[in-house]
Parts: C-alpha cells; sequence; structure tokens
C-alpha cells in the first residue's frame, strides 16, 4: 500500500500541474509560440518520437562516455594522490580549479582543440571535465574513510602503502564511489548538452541541436518536446544508477 502511494503522489501532482498548465494557457489565450499547453507538447512528441530518440540516443551515448573517461581519471588520479600527501596538496587545488570554471567557458577552445569537423569530440572532452570532480573527490574521500581501528591493525602488521590502498583504503571507498558516480552522471549529460549548444551545428544531433534547430523555426512545442525526452532520459539514467548503487552497497556490506 505505501509503495502504492509512493507512485501515486508524484504522479498525481503531475497531472495536477499537467491540467492547470493547460487551463491557463486556453483561459489566458497564450499563443502557441509563446508558451505551448501540455496537448501542443505532447502532439509534437508523438510526431517527432523516432528523431527524438535517435538524438537522445546520440546525447546519451555522448555522456555515457564521458563519464567512463572520467571514471576512470578520477578514480586513477585520486589512486596515485592517495599514496602521497604531497600530491594530494598540489592536485586538489587544481581538480577545483577545473570544477568552478564554467564549461561555456572553456568550451570553444576545446571545440578549436579537437577540430570544427568532430564536434563529438569536444562534447565527449567537456561532458568528462565537468564529471571529473564529483567521481575524484569521492574517491579522496572515500580513501580516507577507513576505520581507525583497521589503520592501526595495518601498521601493527608492517603494511606497506600499496597493501594499505589496495586491501584497506579502495574497499572503504566504494559507498563514496557509487555516490560519486551517480552524481557525475547527471553532470556528464549536462555537460553533453551544454557543449551540444556550443557546437551549435548538426555535426552532434543530439537533443540540445533538435532544441536549437525548433527554436530558430520558433516551433516552441517540439522544444518542448525535446526537454521532456532530456528529463525523462535523467531520470531514467539517475533510476538505473541508485538501482546500482542499492545493489553495489548490499554487496560490499555482505563482504
Amino acid at each position: 500500500m505505501r509503495r502504492l502511494a509512493n507512485w501515486a503522489a508524484p504522479l498525481a501532482l503531475i497531472v495536477l500541474l499537467l491540467g492547470g498548465w493547460e487551463f491557463a494557457c486556453r483561459v489566458l489565450g497564450v499563443p502557441e509560440y509563446f508558451l505551448p499547453g501540455p496537448r501542443a507538447i505532447g502532439l509534437a512528441l508523438a510526431a517527432d518520437w523516432s528523431s527524438l530518440l535517435v538524438s537522445a540516443w546520440n546525447t546519451l551515448a555522448m555522456a555515457l562516455i564521458a563519464l567512463a573517461v572520467a571514471s576512470v581519471l578520477g578514480q586513477a588520479t585520486a589512486l596515485v594522490v592517495a599514496l602521497s600527501p604531497i600530491l594530494e596538496r598540489a592536485v586538489r587545488p587544481l581538480a577545483v580549479v577545473l570544477q568552478v570554471t564554467p564549461v561555456v567557458a572553456i568550451a570553444p577552445l576545446v571545440l578549436i582543440w579537437a577540430g570544427l569537423d568532430h564536434p563529438g569530440r569536444a562534447i565527449v572532452a567537456l561532458a568528462a571535465v565537468v564529471a571529473f570532480f564529483p567521481i575524484f573527490s569521492g574517491a579522496v574521500t572515500g580513501l580516507k574513510a577507513a576505520d581507525p581501528d583497521l589503520e592501526r591493525l595495518f601498521d601493527l602488521y608492517g603494511a606497506t602503502r600499496v597493501q594499505r590502498l589496495l586491501r584497506l583504503r579502495l574497499p572503504s571507498a566504494v559507498p563514496f564511489l557509487l555516490e560519486g558516480h551517480k552524481v557525475a552522471a547527471g553532470l556528464a549529460v549536462i555537460g553533453a548538452v551544454v557543449a551540444e549548444f556550443v557546437a551549435g551545428s548538426g555535426g552532434a544531433q543530439g537533443l540540445a541541436w533538435r532544441i536549437l534547430e525548433a527554436g530558430n523555426r520558433l516551433q516552441t512545442a517540439k522544444m518542448f518536446a525535446a526537454l521532456v525526452v532530456l528529463g525523462v532520459m535523467g531520470a531514467v539514467l539517475h533510476a538505473l544508477l541508485e538501482a546500482a548503487e542499492r545493489t553495489g552497497l548490499r554487496w560490499w556490506r555482505g563482504r
């Protein structure tokens, strides 16, 4: 019963909001090019479903590639700095600067370096930059979260730095790594979409390109349809990662 209520409550709120939106648009006579109602958006979604699905896959594929790149780089960097406090103090400020730098500011440079004829490379690179810091930060925090009693036990047995890292700190970092990847996945999608906007061409026909194309033609309903697909894609990805996190934590606690 509680599970049914958990599903029914958000669905009822969504239906209520959509109904109020449609009613307000009709009563106030809002032009469709300015703000289309949910019915017009649904019709646009049904009419362009196949092309939107292809564009969604293009965006998702680039975001997942970027997430994989950021995962490898973030975890490798965290493992290296975990072996030396001096390296951590040297690397962390650079990682923070990279994180707080707006992706829009460096996107034109990355686009030039990747080649104007290959916008997909720039999109993957920019999305990886955005997704890097949560994974790196989560890994570094997790590697420091080992039980102090176990740390003293490893000292007692004369464990080397590598043994301590692989057998104690890395297993202790699993929950932090899972959470970092969950956050980074959403940021990778955001980074991919922003990079597509900056690329501004049909070379990478993701959802952002569909939004730009519809906006140039004042087809606002199609813009909202692309946003709906983007939102659903992000929600499904988040749900899948949450399920993976629960499974991973269950295995981790069992170990």
